[in-house]
């Protein structure tokens, strides 16, 4: 599959987290009115919900991803930095969602601020590809040992976090990891 083919939404407003969950499914899913209506869900007395900027803007917390995937019979399982990512079982995983620091920029002018953001990284027709939405176009990864690597380098920044999306079965049953690592 071409570079073309692969369904990649950019970034607009602070929607990285939306963004993220529809380039993870490969479909448009989700849309601020959907994270919006998740975030009163999540928080239905509050005023300033918690769950998203008090701007209206997006901004999205982990929660609303979390719970949005649920609505997709699907699962995030947050990734203990502690473990090697020799010891996922990717093909247990539909796909990744990163939260890592993040330039701010105005236009051109690139700020000496840092944020979080939200990416995805997915296999499409056997190839991984990261799809932040701030990327003008999905960028090959690779195959499996690529895919390691490019993960591996992201976490060892200090704050990068990492969330599989899987299949609900898969979450319960933990063959996300590695039968080898596994706790039994």
């Amino acid at each position: 599959m071409s570079e073309g083919e692969v369904f990649h939404e950019k970034q607009r407003l602070e929607l990285c987290a939306i963004h993220a969950l529809n380039n993870v499914l490969q479909e448009r899913v989700f849309t601020k009115e959907t994270a919006d209506d998740i975030c009163k869900r999540l928080a239905p007395q509050c005023v300033v919900n918690p769950h998203r900027s008090v701007l209206g803007t997006g901004n999205y917390d982990v929660n609303v991803i979390m719970a949005a995937l649920q609505s997709r019979e699907l699962a995030a399982v947050w990734w203990d930095k502690r473990r090697t990512v020799q010891s996922l079982c990717v093909s247990k995983v539909q796909g990744f969602i990163l939260n890592v620091p993040s330039r701010v920029s105005l236009g051109i002018v690139s700020l000496p601020l840092r944020r979080r953001h939200w990416l995805a990284v997915r296999q499409v027709n056997g190839q991984y590809y990261n799809l932040d939405s701030k990327l003008k176009s999905p960028v090959c990864i690779g195959g499996e040992a690529e895919l390691r690597s490019f993960l591996s380098e992201q976490l060892s920044q200090d704050v990068a976090e990492m969330l599989l999306v899987v299949r609900r079965e898969v979450e319960e049953d933990g063959s996300w990891l590695n039968s080898d690592n596994s706790k039994k």
